[in-house]
């Protein structure tokens, strides 16, 4: 046991800087990897309409070919349909879509259901540059493809209220690098420990400071992944105490969060861990999702079996 936490107390770096930890049951775990995806999808979803230069590419990347879109414009189906539904929102209009909270229902053969609650922002859809604030409920089904990532099968908006609140806050930063620490705990709880998927969100010259030390290279991230990062039979992270700004002078976004880190060893033996990170991250908003430049990790709470 000495060998395994020194190895994972060093590289499965998580955490939350409050004490105790959720319970988590076995399935809960294993579940986590397919959990991440979703919400990383989620978040890529507003990308769109809070930054329309990424291109609609990325928008119908997120969607099955054969998706419906249910809001209060009606119904789109299908690719053509959705795309032609984005290119009629003015360009002038300023949007921000903040996640109040998610929950995910895990159905058969790998589909999932996602309900989140969200509060919108608009600024130039009222007249006298009033802004328009509306809470919003969405139901959407995912659908497992070849990769980690599901598709969104279906999607329904529900008007809950309107307001109009005294200032317009952009929510662009916080989707845009939740989008990518959600599709990163993806890729690294993913149980195949395929290394090659990471390649798309890691910058040129990116440093993983890790407490056994910096990984600055590809191969070294795979050597950690295939190694420490594979000593569990199955973990997952809960985010706590979330922030993110930018971009700064030099172009680039930064993020902190808090891991609450649950593994699971062969024999069934549950692990926990609490760690803070720091992030950097280089944004390309024509790409995918953005990329990671750096990351600084303390770690909060050691790792150890829960229960020890």
């Amino acid at each position: 046991m000495k060998t395994l936490t020194t190895a994972l107390g060093a590289a499965l770096l998580t955490a939350s800087a409050t004490a105790g930890f959720a319970e988590m049951t076995t399935q809960d775990i294993k579940n986590g990897f397919k959990e991440h995806a979703a919400l990383a999808q989620l978040h890529r979803w507003y990308q769109i309409y809070e930054r329309p230069a990424g291109g609609i590419e990325n928008a119908l990347d997120i969607l099955a070919e054969d998706v419906t879109v249910t809001s209060g414009l009606g119904t789109a189906n299908g690719h053509d349909d959705y795309a032609a539904r984005v290119s009629q929102l003015p360009d002038t209009w300023k949007n921000a879509h903040h996640v109040k909270s998610t929950e995910i229902t895990h159905g058969e053969d790998g589909a999932m259901t996602l309900s989140a609650q969200i509060t919108y922002q608009n600024e130039g859809m009222l007249e006298g540059g009033a802004i328009r604030q509306a809470e919003l409920s969405y139901n959407i089904a995912l659908s497992p493809t070849d990769t980690v990532l599901p598709v969104m099968s279906e999607v329904t908006i529900t008007p809950i209220s309107e307001g109009e609140p005294d200032a317009y806050s952009d929510a662009y930063a916080d989707n845009r690098m939740l989008s990518l620490v959600h599709y990163w705990l993806a890729l690294i709880e993913d149980p195949s420990r395929n290394p090659d998927p990471v390649r798309e969100i890691l910058a040129d010259g990116f440093s993983l400071n890790f407490s056994s030390g910096a990984i600055t290279d590809f191969e070294g991230f795979k050597a950690w992944l295939a190694g420490p990062g594979s000593q569990v039979a199955a973990s997952t992270h809960l985010l706590e105490n979330f922030s993110a700004s930018g971009p700064d002078a030099d172009g680039l976004y930064s993020l902190s969060v808090d891991f609450d880190w649950h593994g699971l060893l062969p024999d069934g033996t549950e692990l926990v861990a609490k760690t803070r990170h720091n992030w950097t991250a280089t944004n390309d908003v024509t790409e995918r999702f953005a990329r990671i430049k750096s990351v600084d990790v303390e770690v909060l709470e050691p790792f150890r079996p829960k229960d020890g």
